[in-house]
């Protein structure tokens, strides 16, 4: 299993719940962007907050571009979500909030 398919919390997607999640990120701009620093801990810090508050972002590869695989990948381990897909160099992330009432997203 890829890092399509499968998070650190073990959350599995369809391809048509990763179709669904990237047709949701269009509209979206990046919130996170990964530059010559790369996976600091202020970045995790910023990655974790931002999938808390918004559940699907997007993130950018300024630098790394050719690692973006790689990292796209431990950012998944690291933040336990899940990655719907990506697109040129921008990653899209997504981890549902535990609460469910607080969910936006709700999958098909």
């Amino acid at each position: 299993m890829n890092a399509d398919e499968q998070s650190g919390a073990g959350l599995v997607l369809t391809s048509g719940q990763r179709k669904y999640l990237r047709g949701l990120a269009h509209a979206l701009q990046p919130v996170v962007w990964i530059g010559r620093e790369g996976l600091s801990p202020a970045v995790l810090l910023e990655l974790e907050r931002t999938l808390t508050d918004h559940e699907l972002i997007k993130v950018k590869f300024n630098e790394f571009k050719e690692e973006k695989q790689e990292l796209a990948a431990e950012i998944v381990d690291q933040t336990m979500s899940v990655m719907a897909g990506m697109i040129g160099h921008v990653a899209i992330f997504y981890r549902p909030r535990p609460e469910l009432e607080k969910r936006t997203i709700r999958l098909p």
